[in-house]
């Protein structure tokens, strides 16, 4: 039996991971995006934890909008990052400052 425990030890462990890549990596974006996923992902396990616990469906609902949200962030930031990729060649986030308008 999963407890309520065993799951939010899980959560703190993708949230720890999801902090540690944003900040080791700086220079990949994908590898960004991912991490920022992670994040949302370990706030979603906090949600349904918590909703199985006290019986309630709510937590389950947040989890279905925090994902939608989820979904239409990165159809969007990889199709920036498509549009930069064409444009400069590369996705590095440090030369992604030097743009100019």
């Amino acid at each position: 039996m999963i407890t309520l425990g065993d799951m939010l030890v899980l959560s703190a462990i993708l949230f720890a991971l999801s902090v540690a890549g944003i900040f080791i990596n700086r220079k990949n974006v994908l590898l960004l995006l991912m991490c920022i996923e992670l994040l949302l992902l370990a706030a979603n396990f906090n949600f349904v934890a918590f909703s199985r616990y006290l019986g309630q469906i709510d937590g389950q609902v947040f989890v279905f909008f925090i994902l939608t949200v989820a979904a239409a962030e990165s159809a969007i930031g990889l199709a920036i990052l498509v549009v930069l990729f064409r444009e400069r060649r590369s996705i590095n986030v440090e030369e992604l400052n030097k743009l100019s308008g």
